[in-house]
């Protein structure tokens, strides 16, 4: 073990196992756990309201675990910036090192290089290491030496490697502090920091009952979903009703889970299947270590495309004539468009911070499909909203759906709700669940009550237009703006 001091720094690696920021700092000498809350660096992509609880509280899962390995993490809330932060504790520790993890989406891109531009002008040694990603974004490239913007070659490239992803490292056995006491005062506790106010704390109590945030919990959670749901994914994982998915995404997006650890014990899993002749459950491991793919191409697309958040990747689309209407954009946040199962969608979103992937393809189609809305405001709701909220993520998700992406959805692809809604919630019982005032409309109806007879509604207690809105907009009127916003663009263009 060496003599120097240095701090890791923890953002969206919130672990000690597979972490190789912190196992390199063990081995180095002293260390000093870190985490800079500096909410203004994060511009208009500050997590919202669930997506802060959920970290508060893995801050303080963590810091349980490094005080138990002999260094407690310091929390610094910083009004100026993290480079800021970073140099004064540095200073205070006498730290000669900066240890971090890679992060992908634009905004860490900028920050990251900052600050470790500013760290090395002070003569701070600063090491960065790939914590997130099974492959990182400049291992892969084309034939041509160009980046991959289709999917499917990406993927083919990815298990076409000429080496497997590394496997997880084992958590340090022991942290060792630096020589300098008391350093307690540098930090803050986690209900410092200003995650939450009293009235998101009462908005977010319900949260605990159902999500237990925390590396050692996510873990949990892994082995809960190898052990039954992962042979069914691929029959399951289209069913709206229910917890058909893994429900690892938050505890992947603070990094609670290792990727590494993930892909590897879902392979292990698929070739056992694969020796069993278990087929379906090797298809479903397929389907799962696919899914883990689109996370994988959501990063290598922000980082060699880091403007994605901002524009379209196809630049013809730039010149689509968006409806900027408050109106419809407010409809389809509150579940007021008169669509069930989007709007049983958006208030599940609301109240819980959670929808499943079919439902926010339906209801992000609905939005920049049948509103055509701008992607960018939907891409921005989720973010505020999700529990899992993760930037890349959203990007590809918004970008594909609103055929901003080389192989996404066309534009002139929709998705119509109440044909959705008799595929994915054939029985009604997910529309029922959160739109209570149609909940005893006949399953024949549920997903176009506008088509039911007035006795059919009369029945139900439903008056439309009084407790459940008309649709918003109609679906041929729909289609023939969405064509005619395309024929104006392709003239602009032209």
């Amino acid at each position: 073990m060496g003599s120097s001091t240095t701090i890791v720094w923890f953002r969206r690696d919130l672990r000690v196992e597979d972490n190789p920021a912190l196992a390199a700092a063990s081995k180095a000498g002293a260390v000093v756990p870190l985490f800079i809350w500096c909410a203004e660096e994060e511009g208009e992509f500050r997590p919202g309201r669930v997506s802060r609880w959920w970290l508060k509280q893995s801050l303080m899962h963590l810091n349980s675990s490094l005080t138990k390995l002999g260094c407690p993490l310091l929390m610094q809330k910083s009004r100026g910036s993290s480079l800021n932060a970073l140099l004064q504790i540095a200073r205070d520790t006498k730290a000669t090192q900066v240890f971090y993890n890679h992060l992908y989406d634009p905004v860490s891109l900028i920050r990251d290089h900052h600050v470790k531009h500013g760290l090395s002008q002070y003569g701070i040694t600063v090491q960065t290491f790939n914590a997130d990603l099974l492959y990182e974004p400049w291992e892969l490239f084309d034939a041509r030496g160009n980046p991959y913007t289709h999917f499917q070659l990406f993927w083919q490239r990815y298990l076409g490697m000429d080496h497997e992803p590394d496997g997880p490292l084992l958590p340090p056995k022991r942290l060792s502090p630096p020589a300098e006491p008391g350093l307690g005062h540098l930090g803050l506790p986690a209900e410092e920091l200003g995650l939450e106010d009293d009235f998101e704390k009462s908005s977010n109590a319900m949260l605990a009952r159902t999500w237990t945030p925390g590396w050692s919990n996510a873990n949990k959670s892994l082995d809960a979903f190898l052990a039954g749901p992962l042979a069914d994914y691929g029959d399951n994982r289209g069913k709206v009703d229910g917890g058909t998915t893994s429900m690892l995404s938050p505890h992947l997006h603070y990094g609670e889970l290792s990727i590494r650890k993930v892909f590897h014990a879902v392979r292990s899993k698929q070739l056992l299947w694969i020796t069993d002749g278990r087929q379906p459950a090797e298809r479903s491991a397929s389907l799962f270590l696919r899914a883990l793919g689109y996370r994988e191409y959501s990063r290598y697309l922000c980082f060699h495309f880091p403007f994605t958040h901002e524009r379209s990747l196809l630049g013809h689309l730039r010149h689509f004539p968006w409806r900027v209407d408050e109106g419809f954009f407010k409809a389809w946040r509150q579940g007021r468009t008169g669509y069930p199962l989007v709007d049983a969608g958006m208030r599940e979103l609301w109240a819980t911070g959670w929808l499943h992937n079919r439902i926010r393809v339906i209801v992000s189609s609905f939005c920049v499909k049948f509103l055509q809305l701008p992607w960018r405001w939907g891409m921005k709701y989720f973010w505020d909203t999700l529990l899992d909220a993760d930037l890349e993520s959203d990007i590809l998700g918004w970008q594909y759906i609103s055929g901003s992406l080389p192989d996404g959805h066309e534009l002139d692809r929709m998705e119509i709700p109440h044909i959705e809604g008799r595929r994915f919630d054939p029985d009604g019982n997910y529309v029922r669940k959160w739109l209570p005032e149609l909940s005893r409309l006949p399953t024949e109806w549920i997903h176009e009550p506008w088509n039911a007879p007035p006795s059919v509604l009369c029945a139900a207690g439903i008056e439309l237009g009084c407790n459940y809105p008309r649709p918003v907009v109609e679906i041929a009127a729909a289609r023939e703006r969405l064509q005619r916003g395309l024929r104006d663009m392709w003239e602009h263009n032209s």
